[in-house]
């Protein structure tokens, strides 16, 4: 080895130790004592939460949050196979047709003189039996 490389050497030693005082200092700085205080809290702190995760009681609960998305997700899709059988048998066209038409007849008798006494009950009996197949739909829908 040359002088020139032996110096070379030398300095490279000396920059690397100089670099590891210097490092030495700053991680005895209080600033750095805190950082690694906070560290070391979180650390602790997030082990805790991992064997809590660990228990069979966390492990169950988590399995039915699980199944209960699960069963949602099955809820939903049924509903919407649901819907739209509904929508491809035309109950529900039929359902809003009856509605319109119960509607216009009620609006049409309602300035004519006849007895509106009457009129109005009976519509309001066949709203009464709407409803209810609406909501028999409904009950059948969420089956």
């Amino acid at each position: 080895m040359s002088d020139g490389e032996k110096t070379s050497k030398l300095k490279e030693i000396k920059e690397t130790v100089s670099g590891a005082v210097e490092i030495m200092h700053q991680i005895r700085s209080p600033g750095v004592q805190e950082s690694f205080g906070n560290i070391m809290d979180t650390a602790k702190i997030v082990k805790e939460i991992i064997e809590v995760l660990k228990t069979p009681e966390m492990v169950k609960n988590i399995e039915n949050v699980r199944l209960i998305s699960e069963n949602m997700n099955d809820v939903s899709a049924r509903m919407q196979n649901t819907l739209k059988h509904l929508e491809e048998t035309g109950v529900i066209t039929e359902a809003k047709g009856l509605v319109r038409t119960a509607k216009n007849t009620m609006d049409s008798f309602s300035g004519s003189g006849q007895d509106l006494h009457e009129i109005s009950t009976s519509i309001k009996e066949m709203f009464k039996s709407i409803r209810a197949l609406v909501d028999e739909l409904r009950v059948t829908a969420v089956s």
